[in-house]
């Protein structure tokens, strides 16, 4: 059953001197596709900043803005109402159709490791070995799991530039290294995927009304026939409580909030994720 979510998702960030100017984009505005429906969303800035937007090469929707007066913090509102879709279970084809030639052609940019999605001999070998016997769905499954159970989820263990290769000697993550290295080892088998980012409501018998502490969440999405979307940090189909944001390669092409700033201090950062089911 589809549930409708209220997002709300704040980042706030702090520096210790006077910032002249900040060049800012943000991808917190989720999509709209066959799955889930956007009703509404809205960035709000804090200096108040001129916006404009558009969509990027993955689909993604990008909020741009500029500050040019001098300020010492930055905080960044996100609001959003989402109708979510249920799990999806395909069908999925063979080996011969995943892996074949015009496939690899149309998706030859999500079968092609990134700098934080490259496996080494031993990941690329355990992922062959694992999906041995199997048919694309059940090795997408055997992978999640291997990763699952390799990489503990450990928060504070890592950070934004962490890769793949390095949170699988760490044995440890967050979500955005789990799903790296998901992505990377699906591609090794010449699965293509795409890494996701979004929303996670963390409870799966949440109350309507009631407003609870959110996740900023990543996960990833398999071709099998069509896309479906897995969540391997949970070992849960991507369902009613996954609020897709943007697509693509790895986190370099779906960063919520990045930026150049020209001042001589240093920043700290803050964020705070809210979410409501609403029916």
């Amino acid at each position: 059953m589809s549930w409708r979510l209220r997002v709300r998702h704040t980042t706030g960030y702090r520096y210790d001197a006077p910032v002249v100017a900040s060049y800012n984009e943000a991808r917190l505005t989720p999509v709209t596709d066959v799955d889930q429906l956007t009703l509404d969303a809205r960035v709000v800035t804090s200096p108040d900043a001129r916006q404009s937007r558009y969509w990027d090469y993955w689909g993604t929707q990008v909020t741009a803005f500029d500050l040019h007066v001098p300020h010492e913090s930055l905080e960044v509102t996100a609001t959003c109402t989402v109708d979510t879709a249920d799990e999806k279970h395909p069908d999925a084809p063979g080996w011969d159709v995943v892996c074949s030639d015009p496939v690899k052609d149309r998706y030859v940019e999500l079968l092609t490791p990134t700098t934080r999605t490259r496996p080494d001999a031993e990941m690329a070998e355990l992922a062959r070995e694992a999906v041995q016997g199997l048919d694309p769905k059940e090795a997408t499954l055997a992978i999640s799991a291997l990763v699952h159970d390799r990489v503990a989820y450990q928060a504070g263990s890592t950070g934004v530039a962490t890769s793949a290769h390095d949170a699988w000697g760490l044995g440890k993550g967050v979500c955005q290294d789990i799903a790296h290295v998901t992505v990377s080892l699906l591609r090794s088998v010449g699965i293509p995927a795409a890494y996701v980012s979004g929303y996670l409501h963390p409870r799966r018998d949440a109350a309507v009304g009631e407003t609870v502490t959110g996740e900023s969440h990543a996960w990833v999405e398999a071709w099998l026939g069509t896309w479906w979307g897995y969540d391997p940090t949970n070992e849960v189909p991507a369902g009613e409580r996954h609020v897709v944001v943007g697509r693509g390669r790895d986190y370099a092409d779906v960063t919520p909030l990045k930026g150049i700033y020209s001042g001589t201090g240093s920043h700290s950062l803050g964020v705070v994720v809210e979410v409501t089911r609403l029916s």
